[in-house]
């Protein structure tokens, strides 16, 4: 389902499936894009992603971070691949891989076996729950969820950001437009020509909330899920089996389609995504996983291969 509103943040769903790649769905792989950057960051990357990306208007060489949830096959046997078209299609910004222990071993062996040198700086980060990203803009947060191997989930926070600037009322008090106004939209303090001290936080509108992305991988119903989650803008969590298959999920480490619902449910999260959906599942079974998730939450939707999901941003 492709969501209308917002134009500086979406996801792009390259894979959906669980295991191994399928006739309608590849193994996963999901696209955030930051518009307002012009930069993608990537999470997860399994086989074939690079082939998914050729139907997209994705350039690899905007590809600045990719996060890997863990170290099954099917989330990063893409990566070298990946990797090393990058650096042939002329990407030369750095690019960093974010993941759990074993991630920069698994890269180092790939391209030194192989014999692929890139033409960008390459940096790989060994991951801890925690913040283990943080800008101006954005911070990202991991924890470690249930399943058969170190496995994380992400938090994506995009940070508030300041109201407008209200030119009307700076220049009834005699404030000039000029460089002045970039002063005070970033709420600094500055003097007048007169003498006269205004703070820019006078001036502005309401603060802009900023939105919030949970993207999780294969795990069992855990309380780290929800607190991923918490009042999320979008969630996107696994959902391998149907609802009557709980003893096998428990068994194989995964989620059914009423546990990541329950999760999206307690966490008060606005949307919800599942994925990571098994092979044995038809496209003709798709709706009837889709309607199981909308009887615990609603707003629940079955992710698909290609499909974009725009992000709103928050109303003042």
């Amino acid at each position: 389902m492709e969501q209308k509103g917002g134009k500086s943040l979406e996801i792009q769903f390259l894979g959906t499936g669980a295991g191994m790649p399928a006739k309608n769905r590849n193994v996963t792989s999901i696209a955030l894009k930051l518009l307002n950057r012009g930069s993608i960051w990537l999470f997860d990357c399994g086989e074939a992603t690079q082939h998914q990306i050729l139907h997209t208007t994705i350039k690899p060489r905007k590809i600045e971070k990719i996060f890997i949830t863990h170290l099954h096959g099917d989330h990063i046997f893409g990566l070298p691949g990946l990797l090393g078209s990058r650096s042939f299609l002329g990407g030369t910004s750095p690019l960093i891989v974010y993941g759990p222990k074993g991630i920069k071993n698994f890269i180092d062996v790939s391209l030194r076996v192989s014999q692929t040198h890139l033409l960008y700086d390459l940096s790989v980060e060994e991951i801890e729950e925690g913040v283990i990203f943080e800008d101006h803009e954005f911070l990202v947060e991991a924890r470690y969820l249930d399943h058969a191997v170190p496995c994380f989930g992400f938090r994506v926070v995009e940070k508030d950001r300041p109201g407008p600037l209200q030119v009307e009322k700076l220049k009834k008090i005699g404030v000039p437009p000029g460089p002045i106004y970039s002063r005070l939209k970033n709420g600094e303090t500055v003097t007048l020509d007169n003498g006269k001290e205004i703070n820019g936080k006078d001036f502005l509108g309401g603060t802009k909330k900023g939105r919030i992305v949970t993207i999780l991988g294969d795990t069992r119903k855990c309380e780290n899920s929800e607190k991923l989650a918490r009042l999320a803008d979008v969630v996107i969590h696994e959902a391998t089996f149907h609802k009557d298959e709980t003893e096998m999920a428990h068994t194989y480490f995964h989620s059914t389609t009423h546990q990541a619902a329950e999760v999206a449910k307690d966490a008060g999260a606005k949307q919800l995504f599942l994925t990571h959906i098994s092979a044995r599942y038809e496209k003709e079974d798709w709706p009837l996983l889709e309607k199981e998730a909308r009887e615990i939450f609603p707003h629940s939707y079955i992710a698909q291969d290609l499909k974009i999901v725009k992000i709103p941003t928050h109303k003042e």
